[in-house]
């Protein structure tokens, strides 16, 4: 079984710099989805899930200062780092103001840039990891992963391991996509035709568990994986 790569977005409306860019991080062994303006990055962050976004500050159509704060709305935790030809310090003021993990002033060096991924990488898996949440609103729901229950007013459900974990994984991304490879080789260990059948059958039990609130859908994005909107 193959280890899954970091996906990264990057956002660069540069084509020359993009593809560069693009280029060298499959080389080290990244997935990277490249998009030339903030519009067509947004749709391909809803469509999509992403270990880290890689945002150019001045694009068509949407600036990355927007684009930030629009990803930031459906995933708080969303790592970040700003790649900007502007260096005046209220840019940088408002970068980390949006909640940047960090930011690269052009030009810049194509290594420097790997070891920041890295850092931030590192850095925010430690703290998801130190305090990773167990306990969810969905909509009119209560999930507390740690005892592996959902509560719907006084009518409490005991769910099995994957049903948790499942669930789990639905609200961290929620609104968002959550990746079936990712979701396969998480929570079954392998992307196997048998276990993606089985995951589809969890989907299945997820919604109907989930009923009493109609504002609560599970959404299958075909072919990349689920998306749970409340």
């Amino acid at each position: 079984m193959s280890q899954r790569k970091i996906k990264v977005m990057l956002a660069e409306d540069d084509e020359n710099l993009g593809f560069l860019l693009k280029e060298y991080l499959q080389a080290k062994d990244y997935d990277v989805d490249l998009y030339k303006d903030g519009e067509k990055a947004y749709k391909g962050f809803q469509n999509n899930y992403y270990d880290i976004c890689v945002l150019d500050v001045m694009m068509p159509l949407k600036d990355g200062f927007t684009l930030a704060k629009e990803i930031r709305m459906v995933n708080p935790s969303m790592p970040i780092l700003f790649l900007t030809a502007k260096s005046m310090k209220e840019d940088v003021i408002e970068g980390f103001a949006i909640g940047a993990d960090d930011y690269m002033t052009k030009p810049f060096s194509i290594e420097e840039l790997l070891m920041r991924l890295e850092a931030i990488l590192r850095r925010t898996r430690k703290d998801a990891n130190g305090a990773e949440q167990t306990l969810f609103q969905i909509g009119k729901y209560v999930f507390d992963a740690t005892k592996q229950t959902l509560t719907y007013e006084n009518d409490v459900r005991k769910l099995t391991t994957k049903e948790s974990e499942l669930l789990k994984y639905l609200c961290l991304n929620h609104n968002a996509l959550l990746d079936r490879n990712f979701a396969l080789k998480t929570i079954w260990a392998d992307d196997s035709y048998f276990n993606a059948r089985s995951m589809d059958v969890y989907i299945t039990k997820l919604r109907k568990y989930l009923t009493n609130d109609p504002t609560i859908e599970i959404i299958n994005v075909r072919g990349k994986g689920f998306k749970m909107i409340y």
